[in-house]
């Protein structure tokens, strides 16, 4: 990576050590319609995190995946509470309406987009059922294409109901369009789905490296038989077999991020391969960081379970790795 990025990471990961520690995802885990505008005004405005996909002329920073993916990362890598995903990368790419760009940039819009969902339009009108929305609840604005185009719906105008879902750290929501008014916007939602898989995957990344930091941790105090147990055969053979898998996932989510920005004609098949590779990366390292750990990995005041919790619902956010295998022999002609 380049010095701007390692700075990038740098800067993001202090910034989220300090405001979003344990204790305040623990917080905002307590309601599922929680938000903390606090953190999200700085991480917009701070940091200008929200509008790295934003055009320049829009008040963003005109960056690309490669930038994304590693805030998604880092994000992840914190189990970190906010709509990032939702706004800064799937609304970012989906729209091209200079309004709701520079309230993405400047955190003012909290945004989401209709990845699935069974819509219609009549005279400016949406109806249907979307079942499964990204911070579908707590979004300003919602993005959908019904018919031949792309509309923006007030999330004031939808009936919104928030899930309780396994993985408390990521929203998920259940809207219904009644007759909601629409605004007809210049948006495009082809690419979308891939380059969220590939912000997805960057987050699986970091998610995955923290459970390997916890059990080295673990490995190098826990003392049994009066030797540590990352002395243990077992333990080094486990921890070298996570390592291995966290440095390859970390390699492809990255390669998609880089094709996104510099190749989008091939993104449906590194998108493919870093989202089957990164779940399953992320959960393997959450299955033996609880193995090393042993039972406290398993209790509430652990976070390792928090982690197991997020790749075991990341896995199916925006379909599981057998669907992208499937894909990818598509591709390949098999």
């Amino acid at each position: 990576m380049s010095d701007e990025l390692d700075d990038l990471r740098a800067t993001v990961r202090a910034f989220l050590a300090e405001e979003c520690p344990p204790t305040a995802v623990r917080r905002l885990m307590a309601d599922p319609a929680a938000h903390d505008a606090a953190l999200w005004g700085r991480l917009a405005g701070e940091l200008g995190l929200t509008g790295l996909a934003v055009p320049e002329e829009h008040g963003g920073a005109g960056c690309g995946l490669t930038e994304l993916a590693v805030v998604c990362e880092e994000l992840g890598r914190a189990l970190t509470p906010v709509p990032y995903l939702a706004t800064a990368v799937l609304a970012a790419y989906a729209v091209r309406d200079g309004r709701l760009l520079a309230g993405i940039a400047d955190g003012s819009l909290i945004a989401t987009v209709v990845l699935d969902g069974d819509l219609t339009v009549d005279r400016g009108r949406l109806t249907g059922t979307a079942p499964y929305v990204l911070d579908g609840h707590l979004a300003d604005v919602i993005v959908c294409a019904a018919g031949n185009g792309v509309y923006a719906v007030r999330g004031a105008d939808v009936a919104q109901t928030p899930y309780v879902t396994l993985d408390q750290t990521r929203r998920l929501a259940r809207l219904r369009f009644e007759s909601a008014p629409a605004e007809r916007i210049d948006g495009d939602l082809t690419r979308v789905r891939d380059v969220a898989l590939t912000a997805l995957a960057a987050g699986q990344v970091g998610g995955a490296q923290r459970c390997l930091e916890t059990a080295l941790e673990h490995a190098r105090t826990r003392v049994q038989f009066g030797r540590p147990i990352g002395a243990f055969q077992a333990i080094k053979h486990k921890l070298a077999d996570v390592l291995l898998r966290v440095e390859s996932a970390r390699s492809a989510a990255h390669e998609a991020a880089r094709v996104a920005d510099g190749d989008p004609g091939s993104l449906p098949v590194y998108a493919a391969l870093a989202g089957s590779y990164c779940a399953e990366a992320y959960l393997h390292a959450a299955g033996e960081t609880i193995q090393v750990l042993g039972g406290i990995g398993v209790t509430w005041e652990h976070d390792a379970q928090l982690h197991l919790k997020r790749a075991t619902a990341d896995a199916c956010l925006f379909g599981g790795p057998e669907s992208h295998r499937a894909r990818l022999a598509a591709a390949a002609g098999l």
